[in-house]
């Protein structure tokens, strides 16, 4: 029997009467394509790989197909300086800007706090057809980047929401990611962006009892289908609606033609400066670790 693999895609779902929604992922190929770019330390991937399988359920909610969810850290004193994850129409990106001295004094296993010590997370929503945009920010507290972003929605959102993330490796050592997302909406909604409800529901108690009974080994298992997953959680509700299914992958909009519209917005003066000594200015990608060497003497538009 030829085994299943379920990799880069996200999958929504509803159950009308407990007023729920959720949304299940899983990143492989993708994700691995993310990482390879940079080489990180393994504590330093990991807490990518969560970050990025956040960024791909949170923003796989989006109904505006061209809106994006951005996620960015605020940081003090910690091992990490920056991260930045964002998704925009099933695209995936994101990277770390970390202190590799602060990281080999650090446990093998860092905390929270141990990465990005004061803290604080930004999530942000950029809806294009209609021009509007949300932040929130939130502390870096608890054990894990998710539970931060759980608390993004419960305080700034107003939203009870339940986020879990499981990651693991494949049997060629490439990782593997999983996530499950829940909310609980007023009055059974389950389409609008952006959602305010109280938190006192005994549907939803019920909804995340389900919901943390997942483990992040069925999370991470690429030959588990996403259908079967969210059956074994609520298939003893009375109905579950599986939604539209969002293919994922890793994409960055760096561009030759990009990196030139910004530099000719500088005189020749000023881009000679940029230049190293064989006359070229060398622009790197954060996201995807591409180089984009351009002649400071050449007009880079023409």
């Amino acid at each position: 029997m030829q085994q299943t693999t379920d990799l880069d895609r996200a999958l929504g779902f509803a159950i009308p009467s407990r007023s729920a929604r959720g949304r299940v992922v899983r990143l492989g190929p993708a994700l691995d394509r993310v990482l390879a770019a940079h080489a990180y330390p393994p504590a330093i991937e990991a807490l990518l790989a969560e970050a990025l399988t956040l960024a791909a359920l949170i923003g796989s909610t989006l109904k505006d197909p061209t809106g994006q969810l951005t996620m960015q850290t605020r940081t003090e004193n910690g091992v990490v300086q920056l991260l930045v994850c964002d998704y925009r129409g099933g695209e995936v990106r994101g990277y770390i800007d970390y202190d590799a001295d602060k990281l080999a004094a650090a446990p093998e296993q860092p905390t929270l706090f141990a990465l990005f010590g004061q803290g604080y997370l930004a999530i942000t929503f950029d809806l294009a057809t209609t021009g509007e945009r949300y932040q929130g920010i939130v502390p870096l507290d608890g054990e894990t980047l998710s539970e931060a972003a759980e608390s993004y929605f419960t305080q700034s959102e107003q939203i009870p929401s339940l986020v879990r993330v499981g990651i693991a490796r494949d049997a060629t050592g490439r990782t593997i990611a999983g996530g499950l997302f829940l909310q609980h909406l007023p009055e059974g909604e389950v389409g609008r962006e952006r959602l305010h409800t109280r938190l006192d529901h005994p549907e939803w108690e019920h909804v995340e009892a389900l919901g943390r009974t997942t483990g992040a080994d069925e999370l991470a298992d690429p030959s588990l289908p996403l259908e079967t997953l969210i059956w074994r959680l609520f298939n003893e509700e009375e109905d579950v609606r599986v939604l539209a299914s969002t293919p994922l992958s890793r994409g960055c909009r760096c561009t030759g033609e990009y990196i030139a519209s910004v530099l000719s917005k500088f005189s020749i003066e000023e881009r000679r400066e940029m230049a190293d000594d064989t006359g070229f200015i060398q622009v790197d990608c954060a996201f995807c670790a591409t180089k984009f060497p351009v002649a400071a003497e050449t007009d880079p538009v023409a």
